[in-house]
């Protein structure tokens, strides 16, 4: 395990129980929380994004923000869902944040999943060509994105411009070298994952994966990673690519941490269908004291495969207390795992 990094689905609710009653509480405890992770030593920084939610939702704001205020830490999504997206604006967006963080973006991006409302996407101007998915939408989106990425001039120039253009075609701008290889794909399947592999994508993924062959959630995601790599590798790719994995894991290491998980009765995967369709399972929470957990996590070949680890935190439960979570795994687990 090479990096280990928080992922925050960013919920609010106006409930007094709740640290983050609004979406300023939300914006501002993930830039804090980003922060203090930085200063404990973690690797990344991680933003789910859903639409028409009481959760995060337009990432570049804060992937900026927590890049202005952050010097080392990478900031990332898993995932923005790319039927909502222009991927020429997104490139733009996606280019300045990197810019402001000087090159630590790690843009996790995929179809998403089922949202808050009936095709979502239409309300922002999008809808599948004849014969067309929303799944194929988004793949169709992601290969525009990928390909602006690259900085190469595609735009024909005005001969009487506003101001003077370099020679040639013109790209977008700002452009941020080095982007296009730290882009992400969150796959739910297999064939996804070496769909990503071909178009020289990481991998992401997450606490849910299309149950393929009724087999523990970690012994599918590691099947989906080797299938991954082995079709990266098919490809003719010549870096190495990177692969996550996300889990819910805390540490018991006091009253509250107990109070809070110790009977989180999560304890195996669950099934479920996300769709009409789709079966899927849904993986275990981990919460145990941490001489436990290392055993209980040293048996997920999923993680063993991965080189990053994403922790899924509480973000309604505050600042303080998500960075006690990360301190405690970094501490008192991760090291055994074979971090650092």
């Amino acid at each position: 395990m090479k990096k280990i990094g928080f992922l925050s689905f960013g919920h609010w609710t106006p409930s007094p129980q709740s640290q983050t009653r609004s979406a300023s509480d939300t914006l501002l405890q993930s830039i804090e929380l980003a922060v203090a992770a930085e200063e404990l030593g973690a690797d990344g920084a991680y933003f789910r994004v859903h639409h028409f939610a009481r959760q995060l939702a337009s990432p570049f704001p804060l992937l900026a923000a927590v890049g202005a205020r952050t010097k080392r830490i990478e900031i990332g999504t898993a995932v923005i869902d790319m039927r909502y997206e222009n991927p020429l604006y997104m490139a733009e967006d996606a280019g300045s944040a990197d810019l402001i963080s000087k090159g630590r973006l790690q843009l996790g991006i995929s179809r998403g999943s089922p949202e808050q409302v009936i095709e979502g996407w239409r309300h922002f101007g999008y809808a599948p060509s004849e014969g067309e998915s929303d799944a194929d939408m988004a793949r169709r989106h992601t290969e525009v994105f990928l390909e602006v990425l690259k900085g190469e001039g595609f735009a024909r120039p005005n001969p009487r411009p506003m101001f003077p253009n370099p020679p040639g075609l013109l790209r977008l701008e700002p452009h941020s070298e080095g982007l296009r290889e730290r882009i992400w794909w969150g796959a739910s399947s297999n064939a996804t994952a070496a769909w990503a592999a071909k178009l020289g994508m990481n991998l992401q993924s997450s606490t849910l994966k299309d149950d393929e062959t009724g087999e523990p959630l970690h012994i599918q995601q590691a099947k989906q990673i080797r299938a991954y790599r082995q079709a990266w590798k098919e490809a003719g790719h010549t870096r190495e690519p990177r692969v996550s994995v996300s889990r819910s894991i805390f540490a018991l290491v006091n009253d509250m941490d107990r109070a809070y998980f110790g009977q989180s009765g999560k304890d195996q995967d669950s099934i479920g269908f996300i769709d009409e369709k789709t079966r899927a399972v849904f993986g275990r929470s981990y919460a145990a004291e941490p001489d436990k957990l290392v055993e209980q996590l040293s048996k997920d070949e999923a993680i063993a495969e991965a080189d990053t680890l994403l922790l899924t935190v509480p973000n309604q439960l505050g600042v303080d207390y998500n960075a006690h979570v990360i301190e405690a795994i970094l501490t008192h687990v991760a090291p055994a795992l074979g971090w650092r």
